[in-house]
């Protein structure tokens, strides 16, 4: 099968410290599967330079197309799509996409001004664009065509298909969930408690991810403190407390290694897509914290196979005795949110 991807969250470079991977790892993964994929990557240069991202020019690199606009996708946008990445449709092209999927809202404007069958996914940042005022001039309005034009709607977890199904209760019937999945070689079956505890926390440091939170909560607690990351937040997260062990950036397979010596994971984000990092840390054998109606809620459920942060959690996670029982049904759960199952689901849901 062909497939096209078009997103702007997608890596050009492996150096690029900020940009997830998570759609990527979508990519790979139907390319294990043995499909033809393809990215083209829409910058409507003004977002990107609000949002701090790497700048490349126009032009092909490896597998990804990167196309600047300085109007948002205004006028003909197609005849901006070159080389390998030619559409059968224009330019005189071979390549027939038989889905698109669109990431992010650029993406998935982008696809709605294309002439095929498109998945127009939902993250946060679209539901940002769908609320805020600011954008109610143009994104908000392409916004609603795409989702109205597209074949599938696919949220990036149940709290977003919850909150977005409140906006356009119209399209329930073909709105879906796609998670992502964790590589099945990092989980781990077996569990040895630290003495004294662990706790473990990666992200970057901006203030919506909470760190200082976990930081108070630890402070007065028999616990170790280890935080990976970095960030504008981390001057004054240093100010709170001589506790925490900062590591700085590192690289994920040494944030595993990191969470294989962890007993605890923690990180109460607000406003986030999903959050990778959460599975990770259940396959890598931590009891993890999230926030409620956040991120994995829905996958992490309370008091079951894992715990919503509270300004206490931590504390009655150490003085409680089912931290066995927590550990073996986040076992269990995340044996159903491997790489190859949620590339699986997707592209089932999206040809369905």
């Amino acid at each position: 099968m062909n497939i096209l991807v078009i997103t702007d969250l997608y890596p050009i470079k492996d150096v690029e410290k900020y940009t997830p991977k998570t759609i990527k790892q979508f990519v790979d993964g139907w390319r294990d599967l043995g499909h033809s994929v393809k990215i083209i990557k829409p910058n409507f240069l003004f977002n990107s330079f609000i949002r701090k991202k790497p700048f490349y020019k126009s032009g092909i690199y490896d597998e990804v197309e990167n196309i600047n606009y300085f109007l948002p996708f205004l006028g003909n946008i197609k005849n901006k799509i070159r080389g390998k990445y030619n559409l059968g449709k224009y330019n005189g092209g071979k390549y027939n996409p038989d889905i698109v999927f669109a990431h992010m809202p650029s993406g998935v404007i982008f696809a709605n001004k294309l002439e095929y069958p498109f998945i127009a996914a939902v993250h946060v940042s679209d539901l940002e664009v769908l609320t805020n005022p600011i954008y109610s001039f143009y994104f908000k309005s392409e916004l609603k065509k795409a989702y109205k034009n597209a074949k599938k709607i696919a949220c990036r977890s149940e709290v977003i298909k919850n909150k977005f199904l409140k906006l356009f209760p119209e399209y329930e019937n073909k709105t879906f969930v796609c998670y992502s999945g964790i590589n099945v070689e990092i989980i781990k079956r077996e569990w040895r408690p630290n003495n004294p505890p662990r706790v473990f926390v990666c992200a970057n440091l901006i203030k919506r991810k909470n760190v200082d939170k976990v930081i108070r909560a630890c402070e007065n607690l028999p616990v170790e403190l280890v935080i990976a990351g970095d960030g504008v937040e981390l001057k004054n997260l240093r100010k709170i407390s001589n506790k925490p062990k900062f590591l700085g950036h590192i690289k994920n397979s040494e944030v595993i290694a990191q969470m294989r010596k962890s007993d605890i994971f923690a990180l109460p984000s607000k406003n986030e897509t999903f959050g990778m990092v959460y599975l990770e840390a259940m396959a890598s054998g931590c009891i993890t914290i999230c926030s409620e109606n956040e991120a994995v809620a829905g996958i992490l459920k309370n008091n079951e196979n894992g715990y919503f942060w509270s300004d206490d959690i931590i504390e009655k996670i150490l003085n409680s005795n089912t931290q066995d029982k927590i550990l073996d049904n986040c076992y269990n759960t995340i044996l159903n949110y491997t790489q190859q199952k949620a590339c699986e689901n997707y592209l089932k849901n999206a040809m369905n």
